[in-house]
């Protein structure tokens, strides 16, 4: 260009057919290179999403085959069953509102008077930290869930990799399967499947799985192989079989994940002594316990804890007193070492909050060009993992095109499955 310019200095009048000329270039090259953009960004598009119909089946439910189900069941734990079946596809808040249905939640509340003693009686502190500098003076830790709970995975897998660090090497999970091979979970697969546990379909259970084997935990199943035994000889059954793995072990410490009551010390209504006591009883080790149940969220805020209602919990805490000792789960004569208040959950495009935390991303999957009858479920896969049976990442439901699709997802390579349970397809999904 100012090649040409400089020749044209000597005679303007050449210097006018020469820009016009040059214009006329730049005007085509402009065009041209608009034409490459454009098929450049089709092509990568095409790339990126390649839609393809599977033959895929699934045993998480629409919402609608859950409605109907409930509608048709007439047994008193229809509630805690539907609760469930929304808790292993991940839908949190449907969870909540069924459990509640089958507890009979009720309001509960205390006077402001009571209000402002609990707040000056207590203050708070980050619950990981304090649970991780507990665990450096004890040998096993117990931590209970709540099986409709998923948070309760979210700040149980939150501990993994800092109790490893101090010596916490064995997982115990009261959801893991015998029937699954665990050499090949540990050894050779590196991921959960359906039949690695019930619990363990629900997405975040899964997740913590993984984590767990990232990390390098020994993961051991420790449920009573006697299908018919409840209350106190399961009780004993696991204790014993965990106490198994604490004498190959000796030198090393233990995390234990249970359900509910099983974490409990001291002297049980029903069953005379939990697994945790039966544990202390049977290893002559003090367990630290932690409760995860009692002050967690209920569907409605009056429903829950007046604790927790009392207080403005900003992060998953301790309460500790005026002494620094912190604040029990204590029933009748039964009771855990520390009791853990998490914060109420908001919510991201229906989703909860705490879907995108730990370097989980809000990723937006795009519907609008897929050929399928809606409602569906949208099924995140890590890539080389088998779809056909390995646990998904994340699952939401998706009512229409125009509704957001939003999962919690890390960096990486996804394939995703669009099901409505008749029609199946997938695509890859890449997330930067």
């Amino acid at each position: 260009m100012f090649f040409l310019l400089a020749l044209a200095k000597y005679n303007s009048l050449d210097q006018f057919y020469i820009l016009k000329k040059l214009a006329i270039i730049m005007k085509k090259t402009y065009y041209l290179l608009t034409i490459i953009l454009s098929f450049t960004l089709v092509f990568c598009n095409s790339q990126e999403k390649k839609i393809e119909e599977i033959n895929f089946k699934t045993g998480y439910k629409l919402n609608s085959e859950i409605e109907n189900k409930l509608k048709k069941n007439t047994s008193s734990w229809k509630h805690q069953a539907s609760a469930s079946n929304y808790s292993l596809k991940g839908d949190y808040k449907n969870a909540l509102i069924q459990w509640d249905l089958a507890m009979n939640a009720t309001e509960k509340s205390f006077t402001k008077t009571q209000n402002d003693s609990i707040n000056l009686k207590y203050s708070s502190v980050n619950a990981k930290d304090y649970i991780i500098e507990q665990a450096k003076k004890n040998k096993i830790v117990i931590i209970n869930e709540a099986h409709h709970n998923s948070f309760h995975r979210v700040f149980s897998k939150s501990l993994l990799q800092k109790l490893f660090d101090n010596g916490y090497k064995n997982l115990g999970l009261e959801t893991l399967s015998y029937k699954e091979n665990i050499d090949s979970l540990q050894k050779i697969r590196k991921y959960p499947i359906l039949k690695t546990g019930y619990y363990i379909k629900e997405p975040q259970f899964g997740n913590f799985v993984r984590e767990a084997l990232q990390i390098g935990y020994n993961i051991f199943p420790y449920e009573t192989k006697n299908r018919k035994a409840n209350g106190k000889l399961r009780e004993i059954d696991q204790a014993k079989n965990i106490q198994k793995v604490i004498d190959t072990k000796p030198n090393e410490k233990i995390l234990i994940h249970c359900g509910f009551d099983h974490a409990l010390e001291g002297n049980h209504k029903s069953w005379g002594k939990a697994m945790a006591e039966r544990l202390k009883e049977y290893t002559g080790i003090n367990p630290l316990t932690i409760n995860q149940v009692e002050y967690s969220e209920k569907s409605k805020a009056e429903f829950n804890n007046p604790i927790l209602q009392a207080l403005d919990i900003k992060e998953s805490s301790v309460l500790l007193d005026k002494d620094s000792k912190p604040l029990k789960y204590k029933r009748s004569k039964t009771y855990t070492d520390i009791a853990v208040l998490h914060p109420k959950t908001t919510y991201i495009n229906n989703r909860p909050n705490w879907i995108f935390t730990n370097g989980n991303k809000q990723t937006q999957i795009t519907l609008d060009n897929v050929e399928i009858e809606f409602p569906v479920m949208v099924l995140a896969f890590k890539k080389g993992e088998n779809i056909n049976n390995a646990v998904p990442i994340d699952i939401t439901e998706v009512k229409n095109k125009t509704e957001n699709c939003t999962l919690g997802l890390q960096e990486g390579n996804y394939n995703i499955v669009v099901t409505n349970g008749e029609k199946s397809i997938k695509f890859e999904q890449r997330v930067k």
